[in-house]
């Protein structure tokens, strides 16, 4: 009896000496290869290949032991994938936790208002640790890929700042921003007004975006948004510039020509009546709401007035002396 009685002192010893050790273990600082260390953890990582991959980015501890803290702390199904990085000085436990709270490195992607797809793709590829599977993808491949195949890219995203992991698809962020405008969109065109000759949530969206370019100060979007809605009513001619210069795309040297507005495309709305096939940017949530819910004035014309903003008329008797005025420099 004395000698098992010895025997289970010195077990109990050794554990609670072990059981010590791993509590300062948990407490002490890892040992790192670099002042930093990161490391891009994909969706369905195992926790024991988490805990390797640690070690192989420079966390300088065994990765059985790393492991074995995943799973004695009951945590390890929590981890959490994402881009982590860790300084000196962290611990196993802040390891985990950050993990598990998903404490990531994030980059961000900014899309503007009134960008077309090709300044979205430049900046898809221009992003920082942004994995580029977009690029060897057509536009068709793309909306594909989004559930909306035959469907134009242009002006399919919403304008915003989209926070990522490093190391994600840019696909994945596309998903966001296509979501969001999707969603954007649906919420407008349910509050529309109810007497707008649009037949369409895609049309709704097509003149959003003329509303977006044509607008110079945020003041003036629902009286821009009101001259087109009134002009479709009575079957005018948009006749706006910023159709016609993404219609004539990368051939468009920055100075628009008399010949261009003669030259007809699709996009040339003064060769064409009605609305262009496709949105021409992007317009931001402010622009989609002056498209359905217009100001209500009668104004079928109007011209900048220098400043940013613009002088509107119901009668093209008056909107030639506000050209006169505005932009020849008369009384």
């Amino acid at each position: 009896m004395k000698w098992l009685l010895r025997a289970l002192l010195v077990l109990l010893l050794i554990a609670a000496l072990a059981a010590g050790a791993v509590w300062q273990w948990l407490r002490s600082p890892l040992s790192l290869a670099a002042p930093s260390v990161e490391l891009s953890i994909e969706p369905g990582t195992n926790p024991a290949e988490v805990a390797r991959a640690w070690v192989g980015a420079g966390v300088q501890t065994d990765a059985r032991l790393l492991y074995q803290w995943f799973r004695w702390s009951g945590l390890a199904k929590q981890i959490r994938a994402g881009s982590y990085e860790v300084h000196a000085g962290v611990t196993p436990r802040e390891l985990l936790d950050k993990m598990v709270r998903g404490d990531q490195i994030l980059e961000q992607l900014r899309l503007i208002e009134g960008w077309n797809w090709r300044q979205v793709r430049a900046a898809l590829a221009a992003a920082p640790q942004l994995k580029g599977k977009t690029a060897q993808m057509s536009d068709a491949d793309i909306m594909a890929a989004l559930g909306e195949p035959g469907v134009s890219p242009e002006g399919r995203f919403f304008p915003d700042t989209y926070a990522y992991s490093r190391g994600v698809s840019d696909l994945t962020v596309l998903k966001r921003a296509h979501a969001a405008m999707k969603g954007r969109l649906a919420a407008a065109w349910s509050k529309r007004a109810s007497d707008l000759p649009l037949k369409s949530a895609d049309e709704a969206l097509i003149l959003a975006s003329i509303v977006e370019k044509e607008t110079g100060v945020s003041s003036d979007r629902s009286k821009v948004a009101a001259v087109f809605v009134n002009r479709l009513r009575v079957g005018m001619p948009l006749q706006t510039d910023p159709t016609v210069i993404y219609g004539l795309g990368e051939a468009f040297d920055g100075n628009l020509r008399k010949r261009d507005l003669l030259a007809d495309t699709p996009y040339n709305t003064y060769t064409r009546g009605g609305l262009p096939p496709t949105p021409i940017a992007m317009p931001g949530a402010a622009s989609l709401q002056a498209a359905l819910n217009p100001a209500a004035i009668k104004a079928v014309y109007f011209v900048a007035r220098g400043d940013g903003s613009s002088e509107f008329s119901e009668d093209l008797t008056a909107h030639n002396r506000a050209v006169n005025k505005y932009q020849r420099g008369g009384k």
